[in-house]
């Protein structure tokens, strides 16, 4: 009992993503499973920069040590704000929300600085205003 092979009749496809060769015309089609093929995970073709996913993403700086400092500075409203700041790029970052959490660690740094500025300025002028005041 022996089998002659049959003809295969392959449904192609034209795969703009492939290289088309001019010396060849069979090249310019190519079987739907090369071409599903192609772009399967494990290939080397389908693994691009923009394919990163968030866990492949290192943390963002979100200036919690910096935020608590500033809350020893007696400029109280200003130094909360940064420091609820950080804890929503902690937050964000944790959603999955890259961008986010990178908006918001430097919204916390700049608010965290300007805490601790606005901070000594009031240490600075209560001592002046102290020592002016008892010669």
């Amino acid at each position: 009992m022996s089998r002659q092979p049959q003809p295969q009749t392959a449904r192609t496809v034209r795969s703009s993503s492939l290289p088309v060769s001019p010396t060849s015309p069979t090249s310019q089609y190519t079987s739907r499973s090369d071409s599903k093929g192609a772009l399967d995970s494990g290939s080397p073709e389908a693994n691009t920069e923009d394919d990163k996913t968030e866990e492949d993403m290192p943390m963002p700086k979100n200036y919690l040590w910096l935020t608590i400092v500033s809350c020893f500075c007696p400029a109280y409203p200003i130094n909360i704000v940064a420091l609820v700041f950080s804890i929503m790029s902690l937050n964000s970052y944790n959603d999955g929300d890259y961008e986010g959490a990178k908006r918001l660690g430097r919204n916390a740094k700049w608010v965290a600085i300007a805490s601790i500025i606005i901070g000594l300025i009031i240490i600075g002028v209560s001592c002046a205003v102290h020592f002016a005041r008892n010669p």
